[in-house]
This record gives structure tokens, C-alpha cells and sequence, in this order.
């Protein structure tokens, strides 16, 4: 890295899903453990940056890290189907030369956002899903491949049969989800090239059905990066695809000057709530600045600023 390149600003911002999260609701314990695998996944992202890595490895490696704790839905810790089994969705994008891959409704591939950057850089294509996406990855050495069952936890089980149990009285999937889930977990940054890059990785909603897939991998809707900034969004997914919530904040920024916050404000506190979903987003731009919106009660999120200032929250009010 060259003196040059150390002097630009660095800066990452992870989360790891929007929802219902009432303070006091997880307890003690179990928050200290989600700000301890936050703060894991900014080490990882951020040690990357600081010895002049690329943005894109920092968000895949950040990822990653996050994909591999039960307390978020993405990887270990998805949520269930309603068949009771675990399809997984990712996405990621280079906002230097717009490339990008996403995969969904994985079944046995341990780290979603591992085979969706394969799919940016060795696949001629930007998307794959279900048996092609896992015939893809038998090509891919280093995926790693776990058995379905290994992305299960008690917790998940749970909230799968309280899910069924609320269908069951009459829901028939006409009722408002707004809240009823914790959605994905993703990650942008900054590098010392001035580079922006954005991914997104999760198990989708509880109890879905007929291959349903949100936004997460959606380019455009869950996650988007350009030259400009790299966003990373977290909600009700059919919404942000309405929406196509990612490139709106980016767009306000291109064509017409926007701040960056002002950006994500006027899309995940104006637009999205105003067609009726709710979720967050995180998101960056070429300057460094960070911006972590959310219009639900939480969303798990931290974050590392150019001057070096770091934290992590759970509650809309931290």
C-alpha cells in the first residue's frame, strides 16, 4: 500500500437484521453475545481495510463471520420453510466496475456470500439459484458443504411453529408481517483505492413457501454498489424489490447530489414504510461517511469510521 493510498479514508458498517427487538427482550447475556460477534466481524472487515485489502474482501470476509452465528438469520441460525428445511440467499457487488453474483435458495453451501463472489468472478453470469446455483458450487473448490440440518437452531424451530400456529388461526398470509422477522445480515466499505463495495446474505422468512425470495439478492433491491456508495439493506424484502430500495438511495445520490443520509432516510423512513414495509439499510460513500437507518424498534448493526471511532447498537435509540 502506498503512502498515497494509506492517507484515503477507510470505513465499514455491518448489520445483522431489522425487526421487533424490544429492549430488554433478548437479555443480558444474549446481547452481550451479539455485540461480541458484531464487533468479530468488524475486526475481521476492518483488518482487511487497514492493511490495504480490497473492499470487496472486506465485506465477503465480514460476511462471513456473521453467516457462522445462530443469533442472526443468515447461514447457521436461517430461518426454517414451511417445509421445515433452510434455503439460503446471497448477494455482493464490486461498485468499481459494477460487477456482481448472487445466489438463492442454496441448501448445503455453509457460506452464501462465499458462492455468490465465485459467481461475480468465475461464472459469466450475475445470478443462480437452487439445484443450478448447488450444481455450480460442486465446481467450486473451497466451498465448504454442510448437511441442511446444520443450519437449524431451537430458536428457529420455535419461531417456525409459533409461525404456523398463527396461520393456522386465520393469518392465511394476508396479515401484516411488518416486524414478524429478523431479516439478513450485510455489510459495506470504503478501501484505501477509494473503492466501494456492498454484500448481503439470509435465510429468508419464516415459514415460506413455493421458493420465495426476498430482496438480499436481488441487485438493486438488497444490495447495491457503485462508484458513488455501497448499500446494504434489511426488511421486508417483497417491499425493497418494490422499491428497488438499494439503487433509489444510490440514485438520489447520482442524479441528483444527495447526502448521503439524506438519501437513505428519504427511501427507508419515506418510501418504504409509505408502500407499507419496514426494515434499515447501511451504507457509505466515497467520502467515508456511514449512514445506519432503520424505522423498526432494532437492527443489530455496527460500524468503523474513518477517524477510527467504532461501536456497535441493537435499539433504534443507540
Amino acid at each position: 500500500m502506498s503512502p498515497h493510498s494509506s492517507r484515503r479514508p477507510l470505513a465499514l458498517a455491518i448489520h445483522g437484521g431489522a425487526g421487533v427487538i424490544e429492549p430488554g427482550s433478548l437479555g443480558a447475556d444474549v446481547e452481550t453475545a451479539i455485540h461480541a460477534e458484531l464487533a468479530r466481524a468488524l475486526d475481521v472487515g476492518h483488518a482487511i481495510l487497514a492493511t490495504g485489502g480490497t473492499a470487496l474482501d472486506a465485506v465477503e470476509a465480514a460476511v462471513t463471520m456473521l453467516e457462522d452465528s445462530p443469533h442472526f438469520n443468515a447461514g447457521r441460525g436461517s430461518v426454517f420453510t414451511a417445509e421445515g428445511r433452510h434455503e439460503l440467499d446471497a448477494s455482493i457487488m464490486d461498485g468499481r466496475h459494477r460487477r456482481a453474483g448472487s445466489v438463492a435458495g442454496l441448501m448445503t453451501v455453509r457460506h452464501p456470500v462465499r458462492l455468490a463472489r465465485r459467481v461475480l468472478e468465475d461464472s459469466p453470469h450475475v445470478f443462480l439459484i437452487g439445484d443450478g446455483a448447488e450444481q455450480f458450487a460442486d465446481t467450486q473448490p473451497g466451498i465448504e458443504r454442510v448437511p441442511n440440518g446444520w443450519f437449524s437452531t431451537e430458536a428457529r424451530r420455535v419461531q417456525l411453529r409459533d409461525a404456523q400456529q398463527r396461520e393456522q388461526q386465520a393469518w392465511q398470509g394476508s396479515d401484516d408481517l411488518r416486524g414478524k422477522y429478523f431479516g439478513t445480515v450485510g455489510a459495506v466499505a470504503l478501501d484505501s483505492r477509494g473503492h466501494l463495495a456492498a454484500a448481503t446474505s439470509t435465510g429468508g422468512m419464516t415459514n415460506k413457501r413455493w421458493g420465495r425470495v426476498g430482496d438480499s439478492p436481488v441487485i438493486g433491491a438488497g444490495t447495491w454498489a457503485d462508484a458513488r456508495c455501497a448499500v446494504s439493506c434489511s426488511g421486508w424484502g417483497e417491499f425493497y424489490i418494490r422499491n428497488a430500495a438499494a439503487h433509489d438511495i444510490a440514485a438520489r445520490i447520482a442524479y441528483r447530489g444527495d447526502r448521503l443520509r439524506d438519501a437513505v432516510e428519504d427511501v427507508i423512513l419515506g418510501e418504504v414504510p409509505q408502500h407499507g414495509g419496514d426494515g434499515g439499510a447501511i451504507a457509505v460513500d466515497r467520502d467515508g461517511n456511514l449512514a445506519l437507518v432503520l424505522n423498526t424498534r432494532g437492527m443489530y448493526r455496527g460500524w468503523v469510521r474513518p477517524d477510527g471511532t467504532r461501536g456497535t447498537a441493537i435499539y433504534q435509540d443507540t
